[in-house]
């Protein structure tokens, strides 16, 4: 997929986020699994082609942040703030399906999932995607 492809859904991503924040974490919980999922799949995507790591039709599937083998399996390569940005997808992705097929959750952890998020795109902007 092409950058301004993910740039788009990123876009649409944020978005429907914000407006999760607005109405109400816990109302809202599905929509912030399932987006800041996705978002952080296209923000990987979008600097791993940045960088040159992965070929244009490569796809970043969120669920292989689950398994630290399946990380090293499909990232072998290293970039600025891997360890840190993988770490924190990992995080986000501990908590997607509880939020999105689960009950309601506590708003604590629906709090903990969007400053995770927030720390991501923070730590990715250090690595150098000033555009998201």
């Amino acid at each position: 997929m092409k950058i301004e492809t993910h740039l788009k859904n990123l876009k649409e991503s944020n978005e429907v986020i914000e407006e999760s924040i607005e109405k109400g974490l816990v109302e809202r919980q599905r929509n912030i699994g399932f987006n800041t999922s996705a978002a952080c799949a296209d923000m990987f995507e979008i600097l791993l082609h940045k960088k040159g790591l992965i070929d244009p039709g490569f796809i970043v599937k969120h669920e292989w942040f689950k398994s630290a083998n399946k990380i090293k399996e499909k990232f072998p390569f290293d970039f600025p703030k891997k360890n840190e940005i993988i770490g924190i997808i990992s995080k986000i992705e501990e908590k997607r399906d509880l939020l999105c097929y689960g009950k309601p959750q506590k708003i604590e952890i629906i709090k903990e999932v969007i400053e995770n998020f927030n720390e991501l795109k923070k730590k990715f902007k250090e690595a150098g995607l000033n555009e998201i």
